[in-house]
């Protein structure tokens, strides 16, 4: 796989190899994260559905997808953040889901949920909003029909009222 030719994280455009044939693609630390996002997501309900560890469902992933490199970095602060913090991001989850148990949850919608939050409150260069508007988009890619608004629902009640409030 290539390396990044990034320059900062403003913005600025990072070359990677992003597919087998070897193809190059700017693309901005927006694009870089939105995959390490959707990489995240797909490594933490495999993780989920098998019960192998982390590190297991990482390496499987990897092998198997070849996800692009320059994603891989924060993609793996994901997981280890959200498997490092979920029983409390599971606790908060529940808290705001009224009426729903985590475990009643989709495996999609939960994992989407847990990203989010773990973004929220543990990423300090994400500002949440734009965490939240992610979780929708991945909602949107991998959930039910229904499932942007329910995790809308979810995380604009966890900002309202825990984040924005300091809480």
């Amino acid at each position: 796989m290539a390396s990044s030719n990034g320059r900062d994280r403003n913005g600025q455009c990072f070359e990677a190899d992003l597919t087998m044939e070897g193809e190059t693609a700017l693309l901005s630390l927006k694009q870089i994260r939105r995959k390490a996002r959707e990489i995240a997501l797909q490594v933490l309900y495999q993780r989920e559905v098998t019960q192998e560890s982390l590190e297991v469902a990482w390496k499987y992933f990897c092998e198997h997808y070849h996800p692009p490199q320059v994603s891989l970095d924060y993609a793996w602060e994901l997981v280890k953040g959200v498997t490092a913090y979920q029983i409390t991001i599971d606790l908060l989850i529940e808290r705001y889901a009224s009426g729903w148990r985590i475990e009643r949850m989709s495996f999609i919608d939960r994992n989407i949920l847990r990203l989010a939050v773990y973004e929220m409150l543990y990423v300090d260069d994400v500002p949440p909003k734009v965490g939240i508007n992610e979780a929708i988009e991945l909602a949107k890619l991998y959930g039910a029909k229904t499932s942007p608004a329910f995790v809308n629902g979810i995380l604009d009640a966890i900002y309202h009222k825990k984040v924005k409030k300091g809480g």
